[in-house]
């Protein structure tokens, strides 16, 4: 059996933590989710250092990272998760309240696998973020292991 890979929840709102949270149980996924509550925490989670230097090894099955965010912003998480060849391959959807078209392009151009608006109606935000788990964590199928994007094998 495949190893149940966590989700991280890169969020600074609690409302919308407890909402996402609560959306992802709905789903009965399995997978845990940690949640860090600025760029510079998701950072050192990926990197298994500070706080998560003794974390289970491996990176988690999607992170959902939010675009404005305290010490390190999302676009900066982003650029640095899919500039580093072991990150890469980690699907990241950029979860925001920006509509902005900038923003869209500019993550788009650093290599996201998703962006999707929080949506301001509750049954809205709640049906997005399930289908998110449901996806990444269950339906996804990500690359093998040590798989580095060159060529074929």
């Amino acid at each position: 059996m495949a190893e149940l890979k966590p989700i991280l929840l890169v969020e600074d709102s609690p409302k919308d933590v407890e909402l996402t949270l609560a959306a992802l149980e709905q789903c009965q996924l399995a997978n845990s989710v940690v949640v860090v509550r600025d760029g510079a925490e998701a950072l050192d989670y990926l990197y298994a250092r500070g706080d998560y230097a003794n974390r289970a090894a491996g990176e988690p099955a999607v992170v959902l990272l939010d675009l404005k965010l305290p010490k390190v912003d999302g676009l900066e998480v982003l650029e640095i998760v899919k500039r580093d060849a072991l990150l890469r391959h980690t699907p990241v959807v950029m979860l925001t309240s920006s509509r902005e078209e900038r923003d869209l392009v500019r993550s788009y151009s650093l290599g996201v696998n998703a962006f999707v608006v929080k949506p301001v109606e509750f049954e809205q935000f709640f049906e997005a973020i399930r289908d998110l788990g449901m996806f990444w964590a269950v339906l996804n199928e990500p690359p093998p292991r040590g798989y580095n994007g060159g060529g074929t094998t």
